[in-house]
């Protein structure tokens, strides 16, 4: 019995969906790492405990860049000083945050040429973290078209076709990821 072509675009689709996944994840942890300047999205991640429940910093407060190596954090309750201070220092993001009442600063030390290159070893580790879970859900892709293929619902020319498509998503995505870490590459090695 052959499998209709909506079934089958569905399966591309959905291959296409978790790469695209893939992609965001790379995107929003190269987004995380510092590169020597201020950047609110290195707080993303870190949880407050405010009013007995975790919340993200940027729910409790505004954060703000005010000079290219400072980031100042000014919660909306003062009370709240404390906690967010706290979440900070327990997230190891490296930076030693300071309280003067009113609200917290982050100073970004300027990265040594040594750390710079460090730290471009570790993006590009990420990046070829990325293609490698790329060419995962690929493989997982090609597999159902082969299992359709062996069970004679679809044709030799179907498989094909959908292989194609495939590949090419692939190679679309895989690009991407190059892009992301080249664009990220750059940010970190301009002083």
């Amino acid at each position: 019995m052959a499998v209709d072509f909506e079934t089958l675009d569905m399966m591309i689709m959905e291959v296409e969906e978790r790469m695209g996944k893939s992609l965001d994840v790379l995107k929003a942890d190269v987004l995380q790492i510092r590169a020597g300047r201020a950047n609110p999205h290195i707080l993303d991640k870190i949880q407050v405990e405010a009013y007995g429940a975790m919340s993200p910093i940027n729910q409790i407060g505004n954060i703000s860049v005010s000079d290219g190596q400072c980031l100042v954090i000014s919660p909306w309750d003062k009370s709240l000083l404390k906690s967010v201070e706290k979440a900070i220092q327990l997230s190891n993001i490296g930076i030693n945050p300071t309280n003067d009442g009113n609200v917290i600063r982050l100073v970004f030390p300027m990265l040594t040429d040594e750390r710079r290159r460090e730290i471009v070893k570790q993006v590009k580790k990420m990046g070829e973290d990325g293609k490698v879970a790329l060419r995962n859900i690929r493989r997982d892709g090609l597999e159902s078209f082969k299992k359709l293929k062996t069970a004679k619902e679809i044709t030799e020319d179907q498989f094909s076709d959908y292989e194609s498509q495939i590949e090419k998503l692939t190679s679309k995505m895989v690009e991407a990821v190059d892009k992301v870490i080249g664009d990220k590459e750059k940010e970190l090695l301009t002083v």
